[in-house]
Protein backbone atom coordinates (compact mmCIF):
# COMPACT_ATOMS: atom_id res chain seq x y z
CA UNK A 1 0.00 0.00 0.00
CA UNK A 2 2.80 2.41 0.96
CA UNK A 3 4.78 1.64 -2.20
CA UNK A 4 1.63 2.09 -4.28
CA UNK A 5 1.05 5.57 -2.81
CA UNK A 6 4.68 6.50 -3.38
CA UNK A 7 4.28 5.46 -6.98
CA UNK A 8 1.21 7.66 -7.37
CA UNK A 9 3.02 10.62 -5.84
CA UNK A 10 5.93 10.10 -8.25
CA UNK A 11 3.49 9.90 -11.17
CA UNK A 12 1.91 13.18 -10.05
CA UNK A 13 5.36 14.78 -9.79
CA UNK A 14 6.18 13.62 -13.30
CA UNK A 15 2.88 15.04 -14.60
CA UNK A 16 3.62 18.44 -13.05
CA UNK A 17 7.15 18.42 -14.39
CA UNK A 18 5.91 17.50 -17.88
CA UNK A 19 3.55 20.48 -17.73
CA UNK A 20 6.49 22.83 -17.15
CA UNK A 21 8.55 21.12 -19.87
CA UNK A 22 5.67 21.69 -22.28
CA UNK A 23 5.78 25.37 -21.22
CA UNK A 24 9.38 25.59 -22.41
CA UNK A 25 11.36 24.60 -19.32
CA UNK A 26 14.60 22.62 -19.51
CA UNK A 27 14.66 19.73 -16.97
CA UNK A 28 17.67 19.92 -14.62
CA UNK A 29 18.97 18.01 -11.62
CA UNK A 30 20.97 18.97 -8.53
CA UNK A 31 23.13 16.97 -6.12
CA UNK A 32 21.35 15.81 -2.97
CA UNK A 33 24.25 17.01 -0.82
CA UNK A 34 25.06 20.72 -1.08
CA UNK A 35 28.03 22.59 0.45
CA UNK A 36 26.88 23.88 3.82
CA UNK A 37 29.12 26.95 3.60
CA UNK A 38 27.03 28.49 0.82
CA UNK A 39 23.74 28.11 2.68
CA UNK A 40 25.28 29.34 5.93
CA UNK A 41 26.63 32.41 4.15
CA UNK A 42 23.18 33.11 2.73
CA UNK A 43 21.05 32.49 5.81
CA UNK A 44 23.39 32.35 8.79
CA UNK A 45 23.28 29.66 11.44
CA UNK A 46 19.46 29.69 11.44
CA UNK A 47 19.51 27.26 8.50
CA UNK A 48 20.89 24.53 10.78
CA UNK A 49 17.54 24.34 12.55
CA UNK A 50 15.83 23.51 9.25
CA UNK A 51 18.37 21.36 7.38
CA UNK A 52 20.10 18.01 7.86
CA UNK A 53 23.84 18.52 8.19
CA UNK A 54 26.61 15.99 7.74
CA UNK A 55 30.40 16.15 7.50
CA UNK A 56 32.41 14.62 4.69
CA UNK A 57 36.14 14.11 5.38
CA UNK A 58 36.98 15.29 1.86
CA UNK A 59 34.18 17.76 1.01
CA UNK A 60 33.71 19.28 4.47
CA UNK A 61 30.34 20.17 5.97
CA UNK A 62 27.41 19.26 3.72
CA UNK A 63 23.63 19.69 3.86
CA UNK A 64 20.88 17.61 2.34
CA UNK A 65 19.31 20.17 0.00
CA UNK A 66 16.41 22.01 1.69
CA UNK A 67 15.22 23.10 -1.76
CA UNK A 68 16.37 23.33 -5.39
CA UNK A 69 16.48 27.07 -5.98
CA UNK A 70 20.01 27.77 -4.69
CA UNK A 71 21.74 25.00 -6.71
CA UNK A 72 19.71 25.88 -9.83
CA UNK A 73 20.73 29.55 -9.49
CA UNK A 74 24.36 28.50 -9.09
CA UNK A 75 24.13 26.33 -12.17
CA UNK A 76 22.58 29.11 -14.24
CA UNK A 77 25.02 31.79 -13.10
CA UNK A 78 27.93 29.49 -13.96
CA UNK A 79 26.85 28.27 -17.36
CA UNK A 80 23.28 29.23 -18.30
CA UNK A 81 22.21 31.15 -21.39
CA UNK A 82 19.62 33.91 -21.25
CA UNK A 83 16.69 33.87 -21.08
CA UNK A 84 16.27 30.47 -19.42
CA UNK A 85 13.44 28.36 -18.01
CA UNK A 86 14.18 25.31 -15.84
CA UNK A 87 12.13 22.63 -14.11
CA UNK A 88 13.22 20.03 -11.55
CA UNK A 89 11.66 17.05 -9.86
CA UNK A 90 13.16 15.34 -6.81
CA UNK A 91 13.29 15.02 -3.04
CA UNK A 92 14.18 17.76 -0.55
CA UNK A 93 14.78 17.45 3.18
CA UNK A 94 13.57 19.77 5.95
CA UNK A 95 13.61 19.23 9.70
CA UNK A 96 10.16 19.46 11.30
CA UNK A 97 9.23 20.63 14.77
CA UNK A 98 8.89 18.01 17.49
CA UNK A 99 5.50 16.32 17.39
CA UNK A 100 4.83 17.38 13.81
CA UNK A 101 3.34 14.76 11.51
CA UNK A 102 4.75 16.48 8.43
CA UNK A 103 7.35 14.59 6.43
CA UNK A 104 11.03 15.50 6.66
CA UNK A 105 11.60 14.21 3.13
CA UNK A 106 9.22 14.99 0.28
CA UNK A 107 9.19 15.54 -3.47
CA UNK A 108 9.37 19.03 -4.91
CA UNK A 109 8.61 20.08 -8.48
CA UNK A 110 9.61 23.56 -9.53
CA UNK A 111 9.88 26.09 -12.31
CA UNK A 112 12.46 28.90 -12.47
CA UNK A 113 12.62 31.74 -15.01
CA UNK A 114 15.71 33.89 -15.64
CA UNK A 115 14.99 36.85 -17.93
CA UNK A 116 16.06 40.48 -17.72
CA UNK A 117 13.80 41.76 -20.53
CA UNK A 118 10.55 42.32 -18.59
CA UNK A 119 10.40 41.30 -14.90
CA UNK A 120 6.69 42.14 -14.60
CA UNK A 121 5.90 39.82 -17.51
CA UNK A 122 8.11 37.11 -15.96
CA UNK A 123 6.24 37.39 -12.65
CA UNK A 124 2.95 37.08 -14.50
CA UNK A 125 4.11 34.13 -16.62
CA UNK A 126 5.21 32.11 -13.58
CA UNK A 127 2.09 32.89 -11.56
CA UNK A 128 -0.18 32.13 -14.51
CA UNK A 129 1.52 28.76 -15.10
CA UNK A 130 1.06 27.77 -11.46
CA UNK A 131 -2.55 28.95 -11.57
CA UNK A 132 -3.21 26.83 -14.65
CA UNK A 133 -1.61 23.61 -13.47
CA UNK A 134 -3.32 23.87 -10.07
CA UNK A 135 -6.70 25.08 -11.35
CA UNK A 136 -8.56 21.73 -10.88
CA UNK A 137 -7.93 21.97 -7.11
CA UNK A 138 -9.78 25.29 -6.58
CA UNK A 139 -7.04 26.66 -4.33
CA UNK A 140 -6.88 30.13 -2.78
CA UNK A 141 -4.00 32.22 -4.10
CA UNK A 142 -2.26 34.73 -1.84
CA UNK A 143 0.29 37.28 -3.02
CA UNK A 144 2.56 39.93 -1.54
CA UNK A 145 5.58 42.04 -2.38
CA UNK A 146 8.58 42.13 -0.05
CA UNK A 147 10.14 44.78 -2.28
CA UNK A 148 7.61 47.33 -1.00
CA UNK A 149 8.58 46.74 2.63
CA UNK A 150 12.29 46.86 1.74
CA UNK A 151 11.77 50.14 -0.08
CA UNK A 152 9.87 51.52 2.90
CA UNK A 153 12.74 50.65 5.25
CA UNK A 154 15.20 52.30 2.84
CA UNK A 155 13.17 55.50 3.06
CA UNK A 156 13.13 55.78 6.85
CA UNK A 157 14.72 58.88 8.36
CA UNK A 158 17.38 57.09 10.37
CA UNK A 159 20.97 55.91 10.17
CA UNK A 160 22.04 53.31 7.62
CA UNK A 161 23.02 50.72 10.26
CA UNK A 162 19.44 50.61 11.49
CA UNK A 163 18.08 50.20 7.97
CA UNK A 164 20.49 47.32 7.31
CA UNK A 165 19.47 45.59 10.54
CA UNK A 166 15.76 45.97 9.81
CA UNK A 167 16.16 44.61 6.28
CA UNK A 168 18.16 41.66 7.57
CA UNK A 169 15.28 40.72 9.89
CA UNK A 170 12.36 41.28 7.52
CA UNK A 171 11.95 37.47 7.46
CA UNK A 172 11.91 37.33 11.29
CA UNK A 173 8.78 39.36 12.17
CA UNK A 174 9.25 39.21 15.95
CA UNK A 175 12.87 40.37 15.78
CA UNK A 176 11.92 43.07 13.24
CA UNK A 177 9.27 44.37 15.66
CA UNK A 178 11.73 44.36 18.57
CA UNK A 179 14.27 46.35 16.58
CA UNK A 180 11.66 48.83 15.41
CA UNK A 181 10.47 49.33 18.98
CA UNK A 182 14.02 49.99 20.10
CA UNK A 183 14.87 52.32 17.23
CA UNK A 184 11.67 54.31 17.81
CA UNK A 185 12.27 54.62 21.56
CA UNK A 186 9.35 52.39 22.55
CA UNK A 187 11.55 49.91 24.40
CA UNK A 188 14.37 50.56 26.83
CA UNK A 189 18.02 49.85 26.12
CA UNK A 190 19.08 46.68 28.02
CA UNK A 191 20.80 47.51 31.33
CA UNK A 192 24.03 45.75 30.36
CA UNK A 193 24.25 47.71 27.12
CA UNK A 194 23.49 50.98 28.91
CA UNK A 195 26.28 50.26 31.41
CA UNK A 196 28.73 49.46 28.61
CA UNK A 197 27.87 52.67 26.76
CA UNK A 198 28.30 54.69 29.96
CA UNK A 199 31.81 53.30 30.35
CA UNK A 200 32.64 53.83 26.68
CA UNK A 201 31.70 57.49 27.02
CA UNK A 202 34.71 58.07 29.27
CA UNK A 203 37.17 55.34 28.26
CA UNK A 204 38.62 54.65 24.79
CA UNK A 205 37.29 51.38 23.29
CA UNK A 206 40.71 49.70 23.11
CA UNK A 207 41.39 50.54 26.76
CA UNK A 208 37.93 49.33 27.72
CA UNK A 209 38.55 46.00 25.99
CA UNK A 210 41.96 45.58 27.63
CA UNK A 211 40.46 46.28 31.06
CA UNK A 212 37.76 43.67 30.48
CA UNK A 213 40.22 40.86 31.16
CA UNK A 214 41.25 37.79 29.18
CA UNK A 215 39.94 37.80 25.61
CA UNK A 216 37.59 34.85 24.97
CA UNK A 217 35.14 34.02 22.19
CA UNK A 218 35.32 33.96 18.40
CA UNK A 219 35.19 37.71 17.76
CA UNK A 220 38.48 39.50 17.33
CA UNK A 221 39.26 42.66 19.29
CA UNK A 222 38.83 44.65 16.08
CA UNK A 223 35.35 43.18 15.59
CA UNK A 224 34.44 43.98 19.19
CA UNK A 225 35.62 47.56 18.71
CA UNK A 226 33.57 47.89 15.52
CA UNK A 227 30.50 46.58 17.33
CA UNK A 228 31.03 49.04 20.18
CA UNK A 229 31.25 51.95 17.74
CA UNK A 230 27.99 50.75 16.15
CA UNK A 231 26.28 50.72 19.55
CA UNK A 232 27.54 54.23 20.25
CA UNK A 233 26.25 55.48 16.90
CA UNK A 234 22.88 53.90 17.56
CA UNK A 235 22.68 55.40 21.06
CA UNK A 236 22.99 59.00 19.83
CA UNK A 237 20.82 58.60 16.72
CA UNK A 238 17.39 60.23 16.78
CA UNK A 239 14.48 57.79 17.19
CA UNK A 240 12.44 56.78 14.17
CA UNK A 241 9.33 58.95 14.25
CA UNK A 242 5.93 57.64 15.29
CA UNK A 243 4.61 58.71 11.88
CA UNK A 244 7.09 56.51 10.02
CA UNK A 245 6.48 53.56 12.36
CA UNK A 246 2.76 53.94 11.61
CA UNK A 247 3.51 53.95 7.87
CA UNK A 248 5.33 50.62 8.16
CA UNK A 249 2.42 49.24 10.16
CA UNK A 250 -0.03 50.42 7.49
CA UNK A 251 1.99 48.70 4.76
CA UNK A 252 2.16 45.44 6.70
CA UNK A 253 -1.55 45.61 7.52
CA UNK A 254 -2.63 45.69 3.86
CA UNK A 255 -5.02 42.83 3.21
CA UNK A 256 -7.57 42.63 0.42
CA UNK A 257 -7.67 42.67 -3.35
CA UNK A 258 -4.49 43.56 -5.22
CA UNK A 259 -6.06 46.53 -6.99
CA UNK A 260 -7.47 47.96 -3.76
CA UNK A 261 -4.13 47.47 -2.02
CA UNK A 262 -2.33 49.32 -4.79
CA UNK A 263 -4.69 52.28 -4.43
CA UNK A 264 -4.14 52.44 -0.67
CA UNK A 265 -0.39 52.07 -1.03
CA UNK A 266 -0.35 54.93 -3.54
CA UNK A 267 -1.89 57.10 -0.81
CA UNK A 268 0.83 56.00 1.61
CA UNK A 269 3.43 56.92 -1.02
CA UNK A 270 2.56 60.58 -0.44
CA UNK A 271 4.17 60.25 3.02
CA UNK A 272 7.01 57.89 2.08
CA UNK A 273 8.12 58.43 -1.51
CA UNK A 274 10.76 55.67 -1.41
CA UNK A 275 8.07 53.05 -2.07
CA UNK A 276 7.12 54.66 -5.40
CA UNK A 277 9.36 52.55 -7.69
CA UNK A 278 8.23 49.33 -5.95
CA UNK A 279 4.60 50.36 -6.49
CA UNK A 280 5.35 51.08 -10.16
CA UNK A 281 6.63 47.50 -10.45
CA UNK A 282 3.50 46.21 -8.71
CA UNK A 283 1.28 48.17 -11.10
CA UNK A 284 3.09 46.77 -14.15
CA UNK A 285 2.84 43.26 -12.71
CA UNK A 286 -0.91 43.57 -12.19
CA UNK A 287 -1.29 44.74 -15.79
CA UNK A 288 0.74 41.73 -16.99
CA UNK A 289 -1.27 39.35 -14.77
CA UNK A 290 -4.52 40.72 -16.19
CA UNK A 291 -3.17 40.15 -19.70
CA UNK A 292 -2.58 36.50 -18.72
CA UNK A 293 -6.22 36.15 -17.69
CA UNK A 294 -5.79 36.59 -13.92
CA UNK A 295 -8.65 38.49 -12.24
CA UNK A 296 -6.51 40.97 -10.29
CA UNK A 297 -9.60 42.57 -8.73
CA UNK A 298 -10.14 39.27 -6.90
CA UNK A 299 -6.48 38.37 -6.35
CA UNK A 300 -5.60 38.54 -2.64
CA UNK A 301 -2.72 40.75 -1.54
CA UNK A 302 -1.18 40.78 1.95
CA UNK A 303 1.39 43.38 2.96
CA UNK A 304 3.16 40.95 5.29
CA UNK A 305 2.99 37.89 3.05
CA UNK A 306 6.26 36.02 2.51
CA UNK A 307 7.97 37.09 5.74
CA UNK A 308 8.25 33.55 7.13
CA UNK A 309 9.55 31.82 3.99
CA UNK A 310 13.15 31.21 2.95
CA UNK A 311 15.06 34.46 2.96
CA UNK A 312 16.00 34.84 -0.67
CA UNK A 313 12.68 36.27 -1.89
CA UNK A 314 12.94 40.04 -2.30
CA UNK A 315 9.96 41.06 -4.46
CA UNK A 316 6.72 39.46 -5.66
CA UNK A 317 5.75 36.41 -3.57
CA UNK A 318 2.83 34.00 -3.88
CA UNK A 319 1.31 30.88 -2.39
CA UNK A 320 -1.60 28.51 -3.09
CA UNK A 321 -3.65 27.12 -0.20
CA UNK A 322 -6.43 24.55 0.21
CA UNK A 323 -9.18 26.34 2.11
CA UNK A 324 -10.76 24.20 4.78
CA UNK A 325 -7.61 22.07 5.06
CA UNK A 326 -5.65 23.74 7.85
CA UNK A 327 -3.85 20.42 8.33
CA UNK A 328 -2.03 20.93 5.03
CA UNK A 329 0.87 23.34 4.50
CA UNK A 330 1.06 25.59 1.46
CA UNK A 331 0.51 23.50 -1.69
CA UNK A 332 2.72 25.67 -3.90
CA UNK A 333 4.72 28.84 -3.35
CA UNK A 334 7.29 31.05 -5.01
CA UNK A 335 8.50 34.53 -5.76
CA UNK A 336 11.18 36.83 -7.10
CA UNK A 337 14.79 36.52 -5.90
CA UNK A 338 16.92 38.99 -7.89
CA UNK A 339 19.40 39.62 -5.05
CA UNK A 340 20.19 35.90 -4.74
CA UNK A 341 21.46 35.78 -8.31
CA UNK A 342 23.89 38.62 -7.55
CA UNK A 343 25.20 36.86 -4.43
CA UNK A 344 25.70 33.53 -6.20
CA UNK A 345 26.83 35.20 -9.43
CA UNK A 346 29.74 36.93 -7.66
CA UNK A 347 28.60 40.38 -8.70
CA UNK A 348 26.77 39.35 -11.88
CA UNK A 349 23.00 39.29 -11.59
CA UNK A 350 19.84 38.64 -13.56
CA UNK A 351 16.18 39.12 -12.62
CA UNK A 352 14.75 35.74 -11.62
CA UNK A 353 11.45 34.35 -10.38
CA UNK A 354 10.16 30.85 -9.74
CA UNK A 355 8.13 28.55 -7.56
CA UNK A 356 7.66 25.02 -6.24
CA UNK A 357 4.81 22.54 -5.86
CA UNK A 358 4.51 19.62 -3.43
CA UNK A 359 3.05 16.78 -5.53
CA UNK A 360 2.04 14.63 -2.54
CA UNK A 361 -0.24 17.46 -1.37
CA UNK A 362 -1.75 17.78 -4.86
CA UNK A 363 -2.41 14.03 -4.82
CA UNK A 364 -3.89 14.21 -1.29
CA UNK A 365 -6.40 16.81 -2.46
CA UNK A 366 -7.24 14.87 -5.60
CA UNK A 367 -7.83 11.64 -3.66
CA UNK A 368 -9.49 13.27 -0.65
CA UNK A 369 -6.83 12.34 1.92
Amino acid sequence: MLNDRRGRIKAEADRLSDFFIDAGALPVEAASLQPAEILLDLYGEDIRARAFVTHDPFEGEQMLRPDFTVPVVQMHMNEGAEPARYTYNGPVWRKQEGGSRRASEYLQVGFELFDRANPAESDAEVFALFTEVLSPLNLRAATGDLGILMAAVSGLSTIDRRKVALKRHIWRPDRFRQLLDRYSGKSLVPETRAALLAQAATVAPDVLIENAGTHVGLRSKAEITTRLHALQEDAVAAPISTEQVDILAAILAQKGSSTAALRELREIEADLSSIGPALDRMEKRLEALAAHGVDVDQLDFEGSYGRTTLEYYDGFVFGFYAEGRSDLPVIASGGRYDALTEVLGQGRSIPAVGGVIRPELVLALKEGF
